[in-house]
């Protein structure tokens, strides 16, 4: 068994490793950036040691650094989690050439899989036909033209050595390939260090379905259970469950053997999920995610079975302590991602900041992995998860209203969160008759007036004090008692005296959370609505723009956003250039 496993990774997985070595008695060590020295996985570890910088390319994209930790430390494994180094075939040969063991597959299979051209060849090879798509890399948006022009419109660009969404751009005409070309090959060269964008076919009302495959180095492969993961925007994942609900059992039986043909085809070990893309009974091989998967604990709800402990035996050279028959399933899970994101009526817009106060639910079948507490911060240089709620029930309705339960008793104070579209999302009759596709959240899911502006909770408990209040409803008196902070006593008072005055409290506006429109909208001065980089300014001055024509794009938490003009006018003054960071409301544009 292994000694000592250096997590190469922040936030939710590399505390997710921490925990699963710690309970295997496995001495962990971890990595920090210069924003991360006091992260939660950073004080759970035994050792923990700087790699210095901020941004994830300065830190734990930084090779020569991790490796240089690894010596100091001497750990004999590296747990590299998902994203950052998780699917790079040259980080993982050089783990091995060290004679450090890599929790993960062989560089071989990555090689092969991590790459999603040469994956949909390997697949075709095993018999399992993917979407129809292209087996080179892009080079130029010609070829992008070429392909809608064949097989018609929408088509995906998507990056090749990339996941989540990240690097993808549908394309709906021909006019929109150029920019979505350029903008795929930016974005996924920030999120993963390469810009290999290949296209296919984008299918108009799939759903999302992957199977969680395991191997060891003796010969034996198994699938353990399928996850329908179709509640996405931005093609990003929001909720993931297990089993997939009104799903065949032949196709299940069908899709598992597939993914199983996929990974033997490759020689491939360790953990990793087969994704597939399913519409009108038949499915199509999309992608193989050569590592562990941010919604894998789904599956270890309704299996029993800890694919973290299980990665670890086999990198340690143990067979699987389980066979695909003796796998047995239980209830139904369903995985919410806390994103650190305001739903702003559907536009999902980043917020980074400082969490005053966190507390999860809990309760029977609740689960929480997360990577922050109370007092930490999510920084605007890396992913938006805060941290998963998993929750279990003996049927999917069940397990439905559990997991609506724990929503709503979430308490984050100083960030949004998407917990509210996360609400409405399990609501909606569509998602409970499992009607929902992968467009459904986009083009379907009426998220007017769902929006999470930061709470003001200062993590402190302050004294309350009572208020004796009158206030008229529908033209009728109460005098009603109310409890508040010290601090609010006096605005309470003064709130329900004009509410009176005016024959009811007046409510609250809402303020628009629209990427690019400015304070008041239609003033002219182009805000930003989050913390981020402005990557490209697309506007001269003295240049004509209409209402809506994008001015600027905004990098936050690794994703590309268009800033829009909130009128049409003429450009008086660019205030921003490529590089400068910028806060939540900064003018970056003004227009007249």
């Amino acid at each position: 068994m292994l000694n000592k496993v250096l997590i190469a990774n922040r936030g939710e997985i590399a505390v997710r490793v921490i925990r699963a070595c710690q309970e295997m008695g496995i001495a962990t060590v971890a990595v920090y950036s210069d924003l991360d020295r006091d992260a939660l996985h950073v004080r759970l570890a035994d050792e923990a040691y700087a790699l210095g910088g901020q941004t994830a390319a300065e830190s734990y994209l930084n090779t020569e650094a991790i490796l240089d930790v690894i010596k100091r430390s001497g750990a004999d494994a590296v747990h590299p989690g998902y994203g950052f180094f998780s699917e790079n075939t040259d980080f993982a040969k050089a783990i091995t050439e060290m004679g450090v063991t890599f929790i993960g597959p062989p560089p071989e299979a990555i090689t092969v899989m991590g790459d999603k051209v040469s994956s949909r060849i390997a697949a075709q090879e095993a018999g399992v036909s993917g979407v129809p798509g292209t087996t080179e890399f892009l080079n130029d948006a010609s070829e992008v033209i070429a392909f809608g022009e064949e097989f018609g419109w929408p088509i995906a660009i998507k990056a090749a050595y990339g996941g989540g969404g990240r690097g993808m751009r549908v394309v709906r005409s021909a006019e929109e390939a150029p920019e979505a070309f350029e903008s795929a090959k930016s974005e996924a060269l920030k999120g993963f260090g390469r810009d290999e964008c290949y296209v296919e076919r984008y299918l108009t009302w799939p759903r999302h379905i992957e199977m969680q495959i395991i191997g060891d180095t003796h010969g034996n492969c198994v699938w353990v259970a399928e996850r329908d993961c179709s509640a996405q925007r931005r093609h990003q994942k929001l909720v993931e469950e297990s089993p997939a609900p009104e799903f065949p059992a032949d196709v299940r039986q069908a899709m598992g053997e597939a993914a199983v043909k996929v990974a033997k085809a490759c020689g491939y070990y360790n953990a990793g999920t087969v994704e597939f893309l399913y519409q009108d009974g038949e499915f199509y091989f999309l992608e193989m995610n050569t590592r562990l998967q941010v919604e894998h604990p789904v599956t270890e709800m309704v299996s029993g079975i800890d694919l973290v402990a299980e990665q670890i035996r086999v990198a340690s050279g143990l067979p699987l302590s389980f066979t695909q028959d003796s796998i047995e399933l239980s209830g139904h899970a369903i995985e919410i991602r806390i994103n650190a994101e305001d739903p702003a009526e559907g536009k999902f817009l980043p917020s980074p900041g400082h969490i005053d106060t966190i507390v999860p639910p809990a309760g029977f079948g609740t689960r929480w992995d997360g990577g922050y507490e109370s007092g930490d911060t999510v920084s605007q240089y890396y992913d938006n998860l805060v941290g998963k709620l998993i929750c279990w029930g003996e049927d999917r309705p069940t397990a439905i209203r559990r997991t609506l339960r724990a929503l709503r008793e979430f308490r984050i104070d100083g960030i949004a969160t998407t917990i509210p579209a996360d609400i409405a999302i399990l609501e909606h009759s569509d998602f409970q008759e499992a009607k929902h596709s992968t467009k459904w959240v986009e083009d379907v899911l009426d998220l007017t007036g769902v929006s999470a502006a930061p709470s003001t909770g200062d993590g402190e408990t302050e004294a309350k004090v009572q208020r004796d209040v009158d206030v008229e409803v529908n033209g009728k008196r109460f005098a009603v008692k109310v409890f508040v902070p010290e601090s609010q006593a006096g605005a309470v008072v003064a709130a329900g005296a004009a509410g009176s005055a005016g024959g009811g409290a007046a409510r609250p506006r809402r303020s628009a959370a629209s990427g690019g429109a400015g304070a008041g909208g239609g003033s002219g001065a182009v805000t930003v609505p989050m913390q981020g980089t402005i990557v490209k300014v697309l506007v001269e001055v003295g240049q004509e723009v209409e209402q809506g024509a994008t001015v600027c794009v905004l990098e936050a938490m690794k994703m590309e956003n268009n800033i829009a003009a909130d009128k049409a006018g003429t450009v008086k003054e660019i205030k921003v250039a490529p590089g400068d960071s910028v806060g939540s409301g900064d003018v970056v544009v003004v227009i007249e």
